[in-house]
């Protein structure tokens, strides 16, 4: 495989979790050049380590092709942040880690399903963004050995 990270983000606290007919609370995502992995916890300093026992997302990926593909689809240009997703990947196919153990910068993980867009998508990102999404929200993962993933890196 030859594919690369081209942005890891983490955020200490939830924009959307529980805030239905709310608005989003203002808690960016915050770009980093590397995250700290702890096997069955989670990402360091962010929202959802600790989070709970056998978690299936204390970590999440998403494809930068699908990124480009919804940009040009809504003709709108946002940062893949919006998508609140830990990883973004170039050249990866997520689906096919889904319910399958795989290896990034020597960090084991286990898929367990896709991280499916919910309506604020649509608020996230803009009108329709949801919908299109389904199908391609990215991956939802367990983290099986602690390290260090790193920004650029070839995977």
């Amino acid at each position: 495989m030859s594919g690369e990270i081209l942005h890891l983000y983490r955020s200490p606290g939830h924009n959307f979790v529980g805030r239905h007919g709310q608005s989003p609370r203002g808690l960016p995502m915050q770009e980093e050049d590397c995250l700290v992995c702890e096997a069955g916890r989670g990402i360091v300093g962010d929202r959802y380590f600790d989070y709970r026992r056998d978690f299936k997302g204390q970590i999440t990926f998403f494809a930068w092709e699908t990124h480009e593909a919804l940009c040009a689809h809504l003709k709108l240009r946002r940062s893949p942040s919006v998508y609140r997703r830990n990883v973004i990947l170039r050249k990866v196919d997520l689906s096919s880690w889904i319910g399958a153990e795989f290896e990034l910068q020597g960090i084991r993980f286990r898929g367990t399903e896709e991280a499916k867009p919910c309506y604020w998508m649509d608020t996230a990102f803009g009108a329709g963004a949801e919908e299109w999404l389904r199908g391609r929200g990215g991956l939802r993962a367990q983290i099986l050995t602690s390290g260090t993933l790193r920004r650029t890196a070839q995977v």
